[in-house]
């Protein structure tokens, strides 16, 4: 299985095939290695970046969330060309569709040991123990298209998050570029929000959220195991996501 794109961020061509390997989940780039692990992320700016033996790869959020979605823990390598996984629609849709292809393969839940809390005075995330898995994800943004919104599965499937695309502000976009992001950004990969409503259409009033709520799981993937506990995030970033799967990996690795 072959998939081909070029990254948000850089704009590079990418190239990305799947092998089933023995092992954990991992990236090969080249000759590198790099297992998806909390422990193995160099960079959170706008995308959660993998790094090791002088090789970085950016954006493997959105196909580890559907690694999560498919509950595909162990047995893959993921072979990149390419500084940065390909954007395609800018959710994980279009990844879970390749990977409807391969047999779930799992690993023993692991527990969240006692209540954990990262973030700052904007964004926080908890988890806290539970007999089984549930995500309670919130944003707020002073839009009049996105406001207040939430997601919550159970009892909403968690499913639901597949199709929400990366989203972004008309206003940002200038900037962004200066700063060498979002090069390879269109409106079939971003949900772009003008003045006062999208640029283009949204996949239902709460894609917003949805896709937080996806960039989240792609984030607790990288603690290595299928999680059992309570998770609520609010306003979530990808530093904060990241930190609480290391914390997790420590545990649940050592």
């Amino acid at each position: 299985m072959t998939v081909e794109g070029v990254g948000l961020h850089t704009g590079a061509p990418a190239r990305v095939r799947f092998h089933l390997e023995e092992g954990p989940v991992r990236f090969r780039v080249g000759r590198v290695e790099i297992p998806a692990r909390a422990s193995r992320v160099v960079e959170t700016t706008r995308a959660t970046v993998l790094g090791g033996e002088g090789v970085r790869l950016a954006t493997v959020e959105h196909l580890l969330a559907a690694l999560f979605l498919r509950g595909i823990w162990t047995g893959l390598v993921i072979e990149v060309e390419g500084p940065e996984l390909p954007i395609l629609d800018g959710s994980a849709a279009e990844w879970l569709a390749v990977l409807e292809g391969l047999t779930p393969a799992p690993l023993p839940a692991a527990r969240v040991p006692e209540r954990i809390r990262v973030g700052d005075a904007s964004s926080t995330v908890m988890a806290e123990p539970a007999e089984g898995f549930s995500v309670t994800v919130s944003i707020f943004f002073k839009h009049p298209r996105i406001g207040y919104q939430s997601f919550e599965s159970p009892p909403r499937a968690l499913r639901e998050v597949a199709d929400a695309r990366t989203f972004g502000f008309a206003h940002e976009a200038e900037a962004l570029r200066a700063q060498g992001l979002i090069q390879g950004a269109s409106l079939r990969s971003v949900l772009v929000y003008g003045e006062r409503a999208p640029l283009n259409p949204p996949r239902g009033v709460d894609e917003p959220v949805r896709h937080k709520a996806l960039d989240f799981l792609g984030d607790l993937y990288l603690a290595g195991r299928p999680p059992l506990g309570r998770f609520v995030v609010h306003r979530g970033a990808h530093r904060w996501h990241v930190e609480l799967a290391r914390r997790l990996e420590a545990v649940w690795q050592s």
